[in-house]
């Protein structure tokens, strides 16, 4: 990577880092802090934790469009901008209505996909999939760190304290996008990275990625669920006080990290990513069961806990791979963009029909709630063929008209390892789904229409 890559790719995965963590860092601490707030309700309390879900999914695929037409710093800045505002009228809302009116808001800068175009706009082809693997992994640390330093400050500087420090962050990120990330030269639509129109239909019409966005989408039901009952079990049932949570989540989310690793690796390079994805399900329902089941003690909580959170690492880690390998070629970007609509209406479903069913069926309800919706996602994947390996690579072309779409079609085709193939004539680009185990890139310097 050059300079400019490594520079941009370092500021716009802090500034997805960062707006994460000001969306995670309530989840820990809201049950337990917003029961001060005049007019809670479990039931309300729960639609606070999961309203952003549902503005974030409605705008999530039309920011990305956005972003072609108005520039993408434009969005990003908009984007935040709200973020920042329904961070401070959450803050400074002493009833649970303002909260939520707060947390819909802040919902509404979704940038996601915008980071995503403008990281490819800023980046060349072979260092993409790079860039966006490290910006994965900034959302991986963002999470883990929201659920230790959301109890921190919530100690020090209460639940208020946490949504004007979510705007700051907001702030900060502005500051990131205008100083350090170049404003790129021209935009380009890139279908591997950002939404299309067009590409809707052949995306939800796909029933494997269909599955796959059911399973994202109860994992973070779940997960919003999860938050309405834990914190509270672990206060008055195993009775650690909520300024002491920080520690528990800190040693279970660490250990969880390094146990999920190895299935990872077995997943991919074994080829066996749906045992792998079956069984971390099937542990994350016994790990719901056994939370609900088991006594309340501090061993009990820790341990089912640990198995929690490792399941869902691992989940986490596995389906954004599987959408990758699953989507149509020329479709990725639009298939991301469907699976995170489904993972943020996934998290407001959880904590709207979660707090429902706590304030009136009690905790035994929510836990029932995340181990039925998980074991309808194991049947969904027990019974779903096995995925393939595919992996996204695009080409660049030359003089595509003159020597005819149709040949240089067929000539990519007959590659090894390359299984499918798009071309946009208008791009001069062909976008090729391909085995690594058998395809070599070096062999299309061979063709005459590949560009150098």
């Amino acid at each position: 990577m050059n300079a400019l890559e490594k520079r941009s790719i370092a500021a716009l995965a802090s500034v997805y880092a960062m707006r994460m963590l000001g969306l995670f860092m309530v989840l820990p601490v809201f049950m337990l802090l917003g029961e001060d707030l005049a007019g809670a309700t479990p039931a309300l309390l729960g639609i606070a934790i999961g309203a952003y879900g549902l503005s974030q999914a409605l705008l999530q695929i039309p920011f990305g469009m956005l972003s072609d037409r108005y520039g993408r710093k434009r969005l990003i800045f908009c984007g935040l901008v709200i973020f920042a505002a329904g961070s401070l009228l959450a803050g400074a809302s002493e009833s649970i209505y303002g909260v939520i009116a707060g947390r819909i808001l802040q919902g509404g800068g979704a940038i996601a996909s915008v980071l995503m175009a403008l990281l490819s706009d800023l980046t060349r082809e072979e260092n993409r999939t790079k860039a966006m693997a490290i910006v994965g992994l900034s959302i991986g640390v963002a999470f883990s760190a929201s659920l230790f330093l959301g109890p921190l400050l919530g100690a020090l500087v209460g639940l208020s304290g946490i949504f004007y420090a979510t705007a700051g962050l907001a702030l900060i990120g502005i500051v990131l996008v205008h100083s350090v990330v170049p404003t790129p030269v021209g935009k380009n639509t890139h279908l591997d990275a950002q939404p299309a129109k067009d590409k809707l239909r052949q995306v939800l019409s796909n029933r494997r990625l269909l599955r796959l966005d059911f399973g994202i989408g109860a994992l973070h039901l779940v997960l919003t669920a999860a938050f309405l009952v834990v914190p509270v079990l672990l206060r008055d049932q195993v009775g650690v006080p909520a300024t002491e949570h920080w520690w528990i989540y800190l040693s279970v989310m660490g250990l969880a990290f390094f146990a999920m690793v190895p299935f990872i690796i077995i997943g991919e390079k074994r080829r066996m990513m749906k045992p792998v994805l079956c069984g971390a399900v099937a542990m994350l329902a016994l790990a719901c069961f056994a939370l609900a089941k088991l006594p309340h003690t501090l061993g009990f909580m820790w341990g089912g806990l640990f198995f929690f959170f490792m399941a869902f690492n691992l989940l986490e880690a596995c389906l954004p791979s599987l959408i990758s390998k699953e989507s149509p070629a020329a479709a990725k970007g639009t298939a991301m963009g469907v699976y995170s609509t489904s993972q943020f209406f996934g998290a407001f479903v959880g904590g709207a029909l979660g707090g429902a069913l706590l304030e009136h069926t009690g905790v035994e309800g929510v836990f029932a709630l995340m181990v039925v919706v998980l074991l309808i996602w194991l049947g969904l994947a027990l019974t779903m063929k096995r995925p393939s390996h595919a992996s996204s690579f695009m080409v660049q072309l030359v003089d595509i008209k003159g020597r005819g779409v149709q040949a240089v079609d067929s000539a990519l085709r007959d590659v090894p390892g390359v299984e499918d193939v798009v071309i946009l004539v208008d791009a001069d680009t062909a976008y090729l789904k391909v085995d690594y185990r058998q395809f070599d890139a070096a062999s299309l310097e061979r063709f005459a229409f590949v560009r150098p």
